[in-house]
């Protein structure tokens, strides 16, 4: 009996860990080429080539990256608290890897398929914080911890925007699931049954706080390098630097991802149709977030960086109250007209 238990426990961690490493291997290669792609898509606007060395057109060009950070050597600041100061970017990756435990690649492709899907992944996503705040801390330097206080009040003042938008999109599905939103946005007229269209303007104003959520351009204010060397990471070098390089690119395709399962339709075709329905699911959930990325990376090539003030203004004065009053309005249209969520 205690090795028929042995054995079970053992079987199931094993496929939990192999389950685990099929999400989280894709999702580092991901990254590679999304910070080639950053690179790419920044020249072409410039009018310039870009990485085109290492690898056919320079698509190795962010291996070699990572192997130049492991090889090089760590700094750390005299006075610096050499604990919080190794386990801030290591938490900052983390976090962003572990949201995607509930992220759906496909109809029951999760591996863990929970009905609080979404207040995992906002609380997941709260946690964040605590890495640009200790790695700012920790590095014993002012400037630094000014740009981690700045950097966590942009990431907790955009959350709350974030948190009252996809209170729209629950209200609409009527489920905390990620694969039920999914599914409740499925229908015979494919891509006008996404709730991009009903939640057009709130789709809107999600792209832009997931823009300041992640430190994107234009609001990249942490690494406002006239105003703060570079922020919270300008103590940390190598690899501990890249770790926090990698962590800002994770939350990128996380808040792809998330964009994608709440307006996009997730791994669902376009036309109910053939040849749509010939592709897989997780393909065309993969071309959405790339879709997605894209714009990501677009938006940064093209409008200048904001000020401080008009960041916090932006927030806290047009998006809160607007966010707000979408969800009044949801609300409201569900009550009023009697629109029974599909999924719950």
């Amino acid at each position: 009996m205690a090795d028929f238990f042995f054995n079970t426990t053992l079987g199931t961690i094993l496929l939990i860990i192999g389950q685990i490493f099929l999400v989280v291997i894709p999702l580092l290669l991901a990254l590679a080429f999304l910070m080639y792609a950053d690179r790419k898509i920044w020249a072409s606007v410039q009018l310039r080539r870009g990485p085109n060395v290492v690898g056919i057109y320079g698509l190795l060009q962010s291996f070699a990256d990572f192997a130049k950070y492991i090889v090089k050597e760590v700094v750390v600041p005299a006075g610096a608290d050499r604990a919080v100061f190794f386990m801030a970017p290591m938490v900052t990756l983390v976090m962003a890897l572990v949201a995607w435990a509930v992220i759906p690649f496909n109809d029951g492709w999760v591996l863990s398929n929970i009905n609080v899907a979404i207040l995992y992944v906002f609380a997941i996503s709260s946690l964040e914080v605590y890495g640009v705040i200790m790695g700012g801390w920790a590095s014993n330097s002012k400037y630094p911890f000014l740009g981690s206080l700045r950097s966590a009040a942009q990431m907790i003042s955009y959350e709350v925007s974030i948190g009252l938008i996809i209170i729209g999109v629950v209200i609409s599905s009527g489920s905390l699931n990620f694969g039920d939103i999914v599914l409740s946005q499925s229908g015979d007229y494919g891509l006008l049954n996404w709730y991009w269209l009903p939640h057009f303007p709130m789709l809107i104003l999600f792209f832009i706080s997931a823009l300041a959520e992640t430190n994107r351009h234009p609001f990249d204010m942490p690494e406002a390098e006239a105003e703060l060397v570079a922020g919270y990471n300008v103590e940390y070098s190598a690899m501990t630097f890249a770790l926090f390089f990698l962590g800002e690119y994770a939350n990128m395709i996380l808040m792809a991802g998330m964009t994608t399962i709440l307006f996009l339709g997730g791994w669902l075709p376009p036309m109910e149709m053939v040849p749509f329905t010939l592709v897989p699911g997780p393909v065309w959930f993969a071309f959405k977030i790339a879709a997605v990325l894209f714009i990501f990376l677009w938006v940064r090539a093209t409008f200048p960086r904001y000020r401080y003030d008009q960041l916090m203004r932006l927030g806290w004065k047009v998006f809160l109250p607007i966010s707000l009053a979408a969800v009044v309005v949801v609300g409201g249209a569900v009550v009023a007209f009697d629109l029974a969520p599909v999924a719950g």
